[in-house]
């Protein structure tokens, strides 16, 4: 299967739209964020296998890595890189980084910046709190432990550090924590980000907390946060949702969700998952590959896999349209009936350009959609079908924007809808 073209790099630095809901790249363009987990790269690869993995990434259209800074467990030495190198010149103490370890680092991320990726960075890996990973069971995942015997003290200074050594780098967002929520190391993490913020870093920040949770609501009354990042194993259109209607509005994206060969996912759920992301209101999301993530024995080969190849058409399709204007059609007035159990797996879900010139509808399942074509703008409205499996496109015709019709996928699985105005006109960017 051919893949499409790669979007153009994305350049940094990466700020918040004045409107709250969406990231802006340094041209001040929408940033959809179509990621890759790669928690062990810096620790787990050689320079050169990072430049390949990295380069392989960017063909395939992806713009975001989620990266440890510091692994703990998941790699062939850990804490060590695959130089031999430990993060720390005294074990487990932030106030002595070892400088080899860290250009090692360094050069990781300047290849991820000069070919135009993010990095979602993570400088203080919690870990789950009741560590139970496959092959690893009973052993501590992630820093929890060391940060609280740093304490703030130590945190500062290890945020410090890390402002001043990346402070250069525009391609990053910062992550604290991961997979845990803070608990009594949350004094420590905030040290951190304050060190960070008052080391001059004004890149955006995030949280990774413990499935389920939501940054915003575990971190309360922090001033460093800029997005918000849904992290579920649950029902994720139904989490992403909530986060679109939160009050005060934070600009969020899917951080993590099933994985592919994990939790015996189909491939049909990693592509559910991507669409929802978008047409829930979020700004993309990072998917993830065992055994890429922790780049383990096969990492290589797993780099074809069709989950990846998914992303790619799905990054493609939403980039070639207006998916920085659609908002979550929770009134239901595009897709009336045929939405599936809201529940389920099944969910269809639909968004409307504020203007009424675009619709997009994800279906997961092959079913007939009942859809209002007066609740978009006329005259007349061109329907295309996707099929986010392969990136065939098939026409559905025109329709008169008036009344409800029936429209049903020409494919086996799972179909996103294309609604649009005829010969709409060029409208202002607002974001």
């Amino acid at each position: 299967m051919a893949l499409p073209d790669p979007p153009p790099p994305t350049r940094g630095p990466i700020r918040v739209a004045p409107s709250r809901r969406r990231l802006l790249d340094a041209d001040g363009q929408p940033v959809l964020i179509q990621g890759d987990a790669a928690w062990s790269l810096i620790a787990n690869t050689t320079l050169e296998e990072a430049k390949r993995y990295i380069d392989d990434r960017r063909r395939k259209g992806f713009n975001a890595l989620i990266v440890n800074l510091i692994e703990y467990l998941f790699a062939n030495d850990a804490p060590r890189n695959r130089a031999g190198d430990e993060p720390f010149s005294t074990p487990g103490d932030f106030r002595t980084p070892n400088e080899p370890y860290f250009e090692h680092a360094e050069r990781v991320l300047e290849h991820a910046s000069d070919a135009g990726l993010l990095v979602l960075l993570a400088p203080t890996y919690l870990g789950y709190p009741d560590p139970s990973y496959p092959g690893y069971r009973g052993r501590n995942e992630g820093w929890y432990d060391e940060i609280l015997a740093n304490g703030p003290a130590g945190c500062r200074a290890w945020g410090d550090y890390l402002g001043r050594r990346f402070g250069r780098f525009g391609n990053l967002i910062w992550v604290i924590g991961g997979d845990r929520n803070p608990d009594q190391a949350l004094p420590a993490l905030e040290a951190v980000a304050g060190a960070l913020r008052a080391a001059g870093i004004t890149n955006p920040m995030t949280a990774s907390v413990f499935p389920g949770s939501s940054p915003v609501d575990v971190y309360p009354g922090q001033t460093w946060m800029d997005l918000n990042a849904t992290y579920t194993y649950d029902i994720v259109h139904r989490s992403l949702l909530h986060d679109w209607a939160r009050d005060p509005i934070y600009p969020f994206f899917l951080l993590e969700s099933t994985y592919e060969n994990e939790h015996d996912a189909s491939l049909l759920q990693l592509r559910r998952q991507a669409y929802w992301s978008v047409l829930c209101g979020g700004n993309g999301h990072c998917m993830g590959n065992k055994p890429i993530w922790m780049f383990g024995e096969g990492w290589e080969s797993a780099l074809s896999e069709p989950g990846s190849i998914a992303m790619a058409q799905f990054g493609a399709f939403f980039r070639g349209l207006a998916w920085h204007r659609l908002e979550p059609d929770v009134q239901r007035r595009v897709l009336i009936a045929g939405l599936g159990e809201e529940r389920g797996l099944d969910r269809a879900t639909a968004a409307m350009s504020t203007d009424g010139r675009l619709a997009v509808v994800y279906t997961p399942t092959r079913r007939p959609l009942s859809i209002d074509a007066g609740a978009l703008t006329g005259p007349s409205l061109n329907v295309e079908w996707f099929d986010p499996a392969t990136g065939r496109r098939a026409s559905g015709g025109t329709l008169t924007a008036r009344g409800l019709c029936m429209l049903t996928p020409p494919f086996e699985e799972d179909a996103a809808l294309v609604l649009t105005t005829l010969g709409s006109p060029q409208t202002s960017d607002e974001w």
